[in-house]
């Protein structure tokens, strides 16, 4: 915190330091005979009628009261990794976006408005479906080139011609990100759906962890890995979606027997110097016998030699049995993410 020449905490910080990652001290319990502080970091969304909204790296957003500040000051962006790849968030989305692409897409000046929907059966009524939110979801990397309410009222508009609820994704926790705009649309009422992590780590020692135990490389999937994939049912459009990025690559590893179905899979898309790993699945009869990091070491293997060197993966927040995985990797969180529903809109796709 900040401290003065008299040795006293100060508050630093005004709302013009709005945008801006802060750092504040604040009593969490006003009234209590004994004073408690909570130190809160995040960016500076807002602050209004006498209340600060900042938002942490998670994307979750905290009140506080000016009348609780104790001390406060703004601070330098998200310190980088000391170990394993450096990147930004721009080239990380820009990587996730190029490895899972939409069937449809258009620019909204720097954003990119993105449709991947299974034909509507006929006679069916209601909303379709959308191959993941990812596939489905506006990429706002830059300026629309409208207000931003103009921007949203186009994204609406866009996604309701093509039967599908409208979804921003939106990042928070590192340099770059974009806890203005999420601010904005929880402002709008817009919704937060699901919120994941992208992780990221060297390459070369995930391909050291191969043990050969027989992983099948191939570039398509086959009906063996696609019935192990959990996004059921596959159509068109997703087999589209699976099969779309730079140079991608299918692992497999066969069951027991000729008739058995397979006991993992795994997908990876290199696109220079990265490899993103993802569909990493396993028979849950076979847990928990390192079939997961054989999948992604000889996916890892394969892109060492295309000239890749860094890796990185989605894992949701709560899927705590893949994050406790790929730490142990050497895999690390590189920022947060997060899909925003429009208001009153139904039918949300898999993310």
């Amino acid at each position: 915190m900040e401290i003065s020449a008299q040795g006293r905490l100060e508050v630093r910080i005004t709302a013009a330091d709005v945008g801006k990652r802060v750092s504040v001290r604040r009593l969490s319990e006003p009234g209590a005979t004994q004073e408690k502080f909570t130190d809160t970091v995040g960016v500076l969304t807002s602050w209004d009628a006498g209340v600060l909204m900042i938002t942490q790296r998670d994307g979750r957003s905290v009140r506080i009261p000016e009348t609780a500040l104790v001390a406060g000051k703004v601070v330098p962006a998200a310190p980088a990794r000391r170990r394993g790849p450096a990147a930004t968030y721009p080239e990380l989305a820009r990587a996730a976006a190029r490895a899972w692409r939409p069937v449809e897409s258009e620019r909204l000046g720097e954003w990119e408005l993105r449709a991947a929907a299974e034909p509507r059966p006929a006679g069916a009524a209601g909303r379709r479906t959308g191959f993941t939110r990812r596939a489905n979801s506006v990429l706002p990397l830059g300026d629309p080139g409208l207000p931003l309410d103009e921007a949203l009222a186009a994204v609406r508009r866009w996604y309701g011609e093509r039967g599908l609820p409208a979804y921003v994704q939106t990042a928070t926790g590192a340099e770059g990100t974009q806890e203005l705009l999420c601010a904005e649309l929880e402002r709008r009422g817009w919704v937060r759906e699901v919120s994941a992590g992208l992780w990221i780590g060297a390459l070369a020692p995930l391909a050291d962890r191969a043990e050969g135990t027989g992983v099948v490389l191939s570039r398509t999937a086959d009906e063996a890995w696609l019935a192990r994939y959990q996004r059921r049912p596959v159509g068109e459009v997703a087999l589209r979606v699976l099969g779309s990025g730079p140079s991608v690559w299918f692992a497999t590893v066969p069951g027991d027997g000729p008739d058995a179905p397979v006991a993992a899979i795994g997908r990876c898309v290199v696109d220079g110097r990265w490899a993103g790993f993802a569909a990493v699945e396993v028979d849950p009869a076979r847990r928990r016998r390192g079939l997961a990091t054989e999948v992604m070491a000889a996916l890892a293997g394969r892109a060492l030699e295309e000239g890749a060197s860094a890796a990185w993966l989605q894992v949701e927040d709560d899927n705590e049995g893949a994050r406790s995985l790929y730490a142990s990797l050497g895999m690390a969180p590189h920022h947060a993410y997060h899909h925003y529903r429009e208001p009153d809109a139904s039918g949300p796709a898999r993310s």
